[in-house]
């Protein structure tokens, strides 16, 4: 059997990243800026797949403006509570931030029963409302990555950083490349089918981490 290494979290963590840097460079592939590094970095670290080294694209300047927006005390809304609570709370209060899910508020479910549609979609018009600068982490319902979309294009929505990457086999791809088409938003999408809420709250945490200290 392999041998067991005795580590601390913090040194368990170090040795996971080294590994991850070793294999990056053994595969080759893409050239990444080193704030798109850290991002990538860190969804691999979540999820142990380096597919994401492939899968993940970002628009040009996205991780600036988002550490930008992050800085001025940008909030976070997410579309499940599973990312609400991956994301480093305590690093986004530091910088004046807030996160929010709003899937199981009521108004949101009898807005969606009202309208025929669903809870993600009700929920990103409920956050449209919010008036306040937002990054939005999508990790599981592409209904509300297309609502996000149609609320840009009706100039209706700023964001000021879309992470697209909702898991799944149905509109997720479709939902995926109308976030990438978007040419005055800035995203980071996860292409094809794969993502999830931890790959969600792992782009979170890698830009916060990038201003805060964990």
């Amino acid at each position: 059997m392999r041998r067991v290494e005795e580590l601390s979290p913090s040194e368990i963590e170090a040795r996971s990243m080294a590994i991850i840097a070793q294999e990056l460079a053994a595969r080759g592939g893409r050239h990444f800026s080193p704030q798109e590094e850290l991002v990538v970095k860190r969804v691999i670290h979540t999820t142990a797949d380096f597919d994401f080294a492939r899968h993940l694209i970002f628009s040009d300047g996205a991780v600036e403006r988002a550490l930008e927006a992050l800085r001025g005390g940008a909030c976070i809304v997410t579309d499940t509570n599973m990312a609400r609570v991956g994301i480093n709370r305590r690093s986004l209060a530091a910088l004046g931030g807030e996160i929010y899910c709003f899937m199981a508020d009521e108004d949101v479910a009898n807005e969606a029963k009202r309208a025929g549609t669903t809870r993600a979609r009700a929920a990103m018009d409920k956050a449209a409302g919010l008036g306040k600068d937002c990054i939005f982490a999508v990790g599981n319902a592409p209904t509300a990555l297309l609502r996000l979309y149609e609320l840009v294009k009706e100039g209706r929505l700023c964001p000021k950083l879309i992470i697209g990457v909702p898991v799944g086999f149905v509109n997720v791809e479709a939902a995926k490349e109308r976030i990438a088409s978007l040419t005055d938003t800035p995203y980071i999408v996860a292409v094809g089918r794969k993502g999830g809420s931890a790959v969600a709250a792992a782009v979170c945490n890698a830009l916060l981490y990038q201003i805060c200290r964990k």
